[in-house]
């Protein structure tokens, strides 16, 4: 994909047009969030817009990268949120520990949940007989034949058919096996055991899981309850998935409790909260939602509540020791990206309090630069995913201040609602902000309806957007169901927009026609090079923004129609697009 070049910016600074970076540097894989900016890509907006030593504020702050960008460049940094895990992981992300004495306390917090549990991961090694440690377990769900109605093994039933789903079958009468039947239970298939005797974990027929007494467990009780979206959307009842604890092993929860009570018992706060946090990085993989493969891992469901028909029950205290690792990494290069630059990281004034983004308690034209990443419609229900976490932590978020679009009908939570939020937010931001300050706000979406809302409330909330500053964020991802049929319908780039205060700024938008939208796509496909639907997209509506078009018809699906007309296709192993022959 090409990259554009810089453009021709005020007297403070350049952002590029667009913004290529990755998504693999320690901070960002310290822990996980439903969506995260990556802070290489926030760094040079703050550089740019906000002079050394001001003060940075993120209204919608999630995991807080924001703060890490503004410490790693010498800026001060205000973050709120409404999420209580978006506090507690942004707050951990700022909370710079001493590497050594974490490693040791975290050493024997282990040591002593270990002694807690006893040999609950203890299994016997295949190899020598001996006694050899658990690394992970895969289970298979057991379905209901649609035939004989005989429980059959998802697992079983797949490996006879040499991993090809359509060939399954029951094995007692022949009937397809589906991941749609019934699920009727959960059984253990194989084991991955460490042992001396082996230098790679050894692969064994699984031995039956220990009985664990949970009866009385502080395991958090919490319901996923029924006016949950994320309820409605993974079928929950009709799987009996309706709790947190459903989601575990017995054997990870009472490892679960263990650990969580010994770090609770650490005096030091700094430190006992940064186990904390590695504690709930470890809490999605230790779940049922780690789905397996034939191939290998396809990693934690983090976006959903999906259980594959076949998933890993991985060791907890293994999962967490990794977790320490990756904390200390992360703070590591907290430090060095900043040392960098000139500045000590560990002495950069920074806070993350609770409050709703259209509420804020700063006071009037306190803060030099806003950089804001406010949820994108209905695309992600943060507070729903967020249960899985936050029952271990002080609090549950405040699902009637979010700012989301329920996907079903009847509900609170409207577009109209979200469009007041988003108004009243982006009012906020222009209130806090200093004379001449700016406003960036990161967004994706493939509905031009949701980009009209935004279009809307940066109008209604006093604002321009500055057309020439507008810049794409790739982070490199891609729709795997886009590349499957042929053609994205799902957007895999955002836009960052940047504002400034105008009193009268424009509120009503010229539509375009269809003939004006199909020549301004021909053109960005002949001067783009090689580019994705999603990127061609995100080129007509920083076009479309810049000519003062209404972007409310101009989804991702119709934008690409043009292109589907012409004869392009795309290429299943780059995602890029392909011009006719």
């Amino acid at each position: 994909m090409q990259t554009m070049g810089l453009q021709t910016m005020s007297d403070i600074g350049g952002v590029a047009e667009e913004i290529v970076v990755g998504r693999g540097d320690p901070a960002y894989l310290a822990h996980a969030y439903l969506t995260k900016v990556p802070v290489p890509a926030i760094t040079p907006f703050i550089e740019a817009y906000c002079p050394s030593g001001g003060l940075v504020a993120d209204p919608f702050a999630g995991s807080g990268m924001t703060g890490v960008a503004a410490r790693i460049t010498g800026r001060r940094t205000r973050l709120s949120d409404i999420s209580v895990l978006g506090r507690h992981i942004g707050s951990n992300y700022l909370n710079l520990v001493e590497g050594y004495e974490f490693t040791e306390t975290a050493r024997a917090v282990v040591k002593r949940a270990k002694d807690a549990v006893g040999g609950i991961y203890e299994v016997p090694c295949g190899g020598c007989g001996g006694a050899g440690r658990l690394a992970k377990t895969v289970w298979s769900v057991l379905v209901r034949c649609g035939g004989c109605e005989a429980p059959v093994n998802y697992h079983r039933s797949f490996e006879a058919a040499k991993w090809s789903k359509p060939k399954m079958v029951c094995p007692r009468c022949a009937a397809h096996v589906s991941s749609k039947l019934e699920r009727v239970g959960e059984q253990p298939v194989l084991d991955y055991v460490i042992c001396p005797c082996s230098p790679k974990q050894r692969e064994q027929p699984a031995v039956a899981a220990p009985d664990i007494d949970i009866d009385g467990l502080e395991f958090p009780q919490v319901e996923i309850t029924p006016d949950r979206e994320m309820y409605r959307a993974s079928a929950l009842r009709k799987n009996g998935y309706t709790t947190v604890a459903s989601f575990y092993s017995p054997r990870n929860r009472r490892a679960l409790v263990a650990l969580r009570d010994e770090i609770c018992k650490v005096e030091d706060r700094s430190l006992s909260q940064k186990l904390l946090f590695a504690f709930t990085a470890t809490l999605t993989r230790a779940s049922k939602r780690y789905q397996w493969s034939p191939k290998g891992p396809l990693n934690a469901a983090n976006q959903n509540y999906y259980i594959a028909p076949v998933f890993y029950e991985w060791n907890v205290f293994e999962l967490f020791a990794r977790k320490t690792t990756a904390v200390l990494k992360a703070d590591d290069w907290i430090r060095t990206q900043a040392f960098t630059r000139n500045v000590d990281a560990d002495a950069v004034p920074a806070e993350y309090v609770t409050e709703s983004a259209a509420e804020l308690s700063l006071p009037d034209a306190s803060v030099d630069y806003v950089f804001t990443d406010p949820p994108f419609g209905s695309n992600l229900f943060y507070a729903d995913m967020a249960l899985f976490q936050e029952g271990w932590l002080d609090g549950f978020t405040d699902v009637d201040k979010e700012a989301v679009i329920d996907r079903s009908t009847g509900t609170k939570r409207t577009a109209d609602r979200y469009e007041a939020l988003l108004t009243e937010s982006l009012k906020q931001c222009r209130r806090i902000l200093k004379p001449g300050g700016r406003i960036s706000m990161v967004f994706g979406n493939s509905s031009g309806k949701i980009w009209a809302v935004v279009q809307r409330a940066v109008a209604a909330a006093g604002l321009r957007i500055e057309p020439e500053k507008i810049a794409i964020l790739n982070k490199g991802q891609r729709s795997v169901k886009g590349l499957a049929s042929g053609f994205e319908h799902v957007a895999t780039l955002d836009l960052v927009l940047t504002m400034v205060p105008q009193a009268d700024a424009e509120a009503s938008f010229k539509r375009p026609t269809t003939g004006a939208v199909a020549a301004a796509m021909r053109e960005l496909v002949g001067a783009a090079g090689p580019a994705s639907p999603s990127h061609l997209y995100l080129e007509l509506l920083r076009r479309a923004l810049r000519e003062g078009w209404s972007v409310a018809d101009l989804d991702l699906q119709t934008a690409t129609t043009t292109l589907l007309d012409d004869g392009w296709s795309i290429d299943s192993k780059t995602g890029l697009l392909v011009e006719p022959e």
